[in-house]
């Protein structure tokens, strides 16, 4: 069991993808309520090795060193927390360019550091970066998105524009839908400005997966999400495919499934116990409830200690 990569999973938009962490669990500079990491445990802005480069480059070597193993379609800087917080985040990038060339390497990032010109450099390596933004409003950005003090709405998107139209590679923008958070009329009109002066090879229109950080959110029905598209008018967006698809990648496991669902038959468990029991990175573990939720195989009960699965009969 490696500590700072994971996978390969089976991503809706990646294909088979095998996860790098670069920070610890959880450090981001949001404090999303939807987050499917759980609660940010150091809100920060601060850059510098959270992971250490040594550490990481050993398990990828171990990991492409396996004769039996399939090489993934892509290279994935992501996990459980904002990647673009460690300082090593270019040298990380550099290496994997030189082990395995061939295979695109992307960056999952809450954009929040874009605006940062070292950040900009170190990504330029990368084929694909996926930033997000949710609001365009200071209202709703606070509200749903829970920011480090230091980051400005103003200096998070132009960061966002900047980088944009600088980086060679492609960008994939994400807009998540929490209603009552940040689907106004007036934020998805200030979305709708700002989208259009961000060159993006698609935008990404997304909604509740896994239960967040806070109760009683609720995912945006598909009206809701084509309400939306509607009044973009943008070329380029595009609803993300249900979760179920990730059964047809080959990378999915049924055995892990069964194990998941041998598990909370016995008792109900948190995402915590059942990454845990089953030695599983958060991560992966989201990608399998997911599905067993949208088959309609699991729910979720909300207790003192947070939410637990249990089987739904």
């Amino acid at each position: 069991m490696y500590k700072h990569i994971f996978g390969p999973v089976p991503s809706r938009r990646l294909g088979m993808s095998l996860g790098v962490d670069l920070v610890p669990h959880k450090v981001c500079s949001l404090d999303c309520v939807y987050c499917e990491c759980g609660k940010t445990r150091k809100l920060t802005t601060e850059r510098k090795e959270y992971v250490l480069l040594k550490k990481i480059k050993e398990e990828l070597n171990n990991f492409f060193s396996q004769k039996d193993i399939e090489e993934p379609d892509y290279i994935t800087l992501s996990g459980n927390g904002e990647p673009t917080l460690n300082i090593k985040l270019g040298e990380v990038i550099s290496f994997l360019k030189e082990i395995k060339p061939h295979i695109p390497v992307a960056v999952l990032t809450n954009g929040t550091l874009l605006w940062r010109k070292d950040v900009q450099e170190e990504l330029s390596q990368a084929d694909l970066v996926i930033p997000s933004l949710d609001a365009a409003i200071d209202m709703d950005y606070i509200a749903i998105n829970r920011p480090a003090s230091d980051i400005s709405l103003d200096k998070y998107i132009k960061g966002i524009i900047d980088f944009s139209h600088k980086f060679k590679g492609k960008i994939w923008m994400e807009i998540l839908i929490i209603p009552g958070y940040n689907d106004s009329e007036k934020n998805i009109l200030k979305l709708k400005e700002v989208l259009w002066k961000i060159k993006a090879e698609k935008i990404q229109l997304n909604t509740l997966d896994r239960p967040g950080t806070v109760e009683d959110l609720r995912p945006a029905s598909m009206p809701e999400l084509k309400h939306i598209l509607s009044v973009w008018n943008l070329p380029n967006a595009e609803i993300i495919s249900a979760v179920p698809s990730r059964t047809k990648i080959k990378a999915y496991r049924k055995d892990t499934e069964n194990a998941i669902l041998e598990t909370i038959s016995r008792r109900p468990c948190t995402t915590d116990d059942l990454a845990k029991i089953l030695n599983l990175n958060i991560k992966d573990l989201n990608k399998y409830l997911g599905v067993l939720d949208a088959e309609g195989k699991i729910t979720t009960v909300k207790q003192e200690r947070g939410f637990f699965y249990k089987l739904k009969f």
